[in-house]
């Protein structure tokens, strides 16, 4: 679906897996004993600002990391043979050959390096070739394209609530299905990239919230009477429909912004919401319902009725871990093939996590109550 292959930066990627991993080992952790006791809510909303704390100085942490990747790739350089350094000097003016390895590297851990000898290159006294004139910045695994390669949007994409749109029979019947959504969204959310609008972001933003809110809340509640009627566990229901379904937004954002060419925002966007989602809407309900509403009297812990949650979740720990690696083995670029690896990986975890739910290789969830 990407135009190009996206260059990726190894610090946001790192930094995300690592604060993901150490979340989901927390998790596991927790439900290990089948209950989430008041102080293991707390403690997960806790982790939860301390996360956020390490994004605010996000900075200084990402140059003293530079720093130590920088100082090794110096020290791999300056190991390296006259020859060699030769050749990387000579690359200023030609492509580097392929047997340049530890020029290769040296770009692909520090890009910012490679940027500024790129804009260097480029500004020179004299270049007024297409190098010069095409340079793309590449900031944080992020390419910015000038303004005029930018395609504009066409009209036909906003979409028409009195109009039926031209195209085919399958078009018109989307659009008549999802015309009330579209009615609805158009008279309770204020669309703010109209300049008469423009003011009333916040009342755009909460908005949002609060239908995001309402529609999660009906789609939970509607996969959980199929999984009752059908007779399938609720936590296979939410490893498979719910969170295929909950994740949709995150997927067309994160694809928005990779054929933009931010290819790091992208991946902390699908990862970093997953942190969020364990720390904050996990453990802030639970530390509601365990310290407020305990279902006996001094029992201040939560329930959770699966064991299968804690294979699934050593499962997850596991795929995080071998995406890090699939990643650094392409060089932190995000293309075809590393799309193709990410589906595999989801598959084997999906059918993984769903023969455990349903008591396939042993028993962890009690059968269904008859009626």
């Amino acid at each position: 679906m990407l135009p190009q292959v996206v260059p990726l930066d190894w610090w946001p990627l790192t930094r995300d897996c690592l604060a993901y991993g150490v979340t989901v080992a927390f998790l596991i952790c927790i439900i290990h004993d089948e209950r989430v006791e008041w102080y293991e809510a707390l403690t997960l909303v806790l982790l939860y600002i301390v996360y956020i704390a390490v994004m605010y100085w996000d900075k200084s942490i990402q140059s003293c990391a530079r720093g130590g990747v920088g100082s090794t790739a110096s020290r791999r350089q300056s190991e390296s043979s006259p020859t060699e350094a030769g050749e990387v000097l000579l690359s200023v003016s030609s492509p580097p050959p392929p047997s340049d390895v530890a020029e290769e590297e040296k770009q692909a851990l520090n890009p910012a390096a490679a940027l500024q000898t790129t804009v260097a290159v480029a500004g020179a006294p004299g270049s007024t070739g297409p190098a010069a004139m095409g340079v793309s910045e590449q900031i944080n695994g992020s390419i910015k394209a000038s303004e005029e390669a930018r395609p504009a949007p066409e009209e036909g994409e906003c979409i028409q609530l009195f109009s039926c749109p031209d195209g085919g029979w399958w078009r018109r019947v989307v659009w008549v299905v999802t015309w009330p959504i579209h009615l609805v969204f158009l008279f309770t959310i204020p669309d703010c990239e109209k300049p008469k609008f423009k003011r009333l972001f916040p009342l755009t933003f909460f908005m949002c919230i609060v239908w995001i809110g309402s529609l999660s809340y009906v789609v939970a509640w509607l996969i959980t009477i199929i999984g009752d009627t059908l007779k399938i566990p609720d936590s296979v229901m939410g490893i498979t429909f719910l969170a295929a379904g909950t994740s949709v937004p995150e997927a067309v954002s994160s694809v928005i912004v990779a054929k933009q060419g931010h290819g790091s925002m992208g991946i902390s966007n699908s990862i970093g919401s997953n942190t969020f989602d364990i720390l904050l809407c996990l453990g802030l309900p639970w530390f509601i319902k365990a310290s407020f509403l305990p279902t006996a009297k001094g029992h201040h812990y939560v329930n959770i009725n699966s064991r299968g949650l804690e294979y699934s979740a050593i499962s997850l720990l596991s795929t995080l871990l071998l995406l890090y690696v699939t990643f650094y083995a392409n060089k932190f670029k995000l293309d075809r093939k590393m799309g193709q690896a990410c589906l595999a990986m989801y598959v084997v975890f999906l059918i993984l996590a769903t023969l455990i739910e349903l008591n396939v290789f042993f028993v962890v969830n009690l059968p269904t109550c008859g009626r």
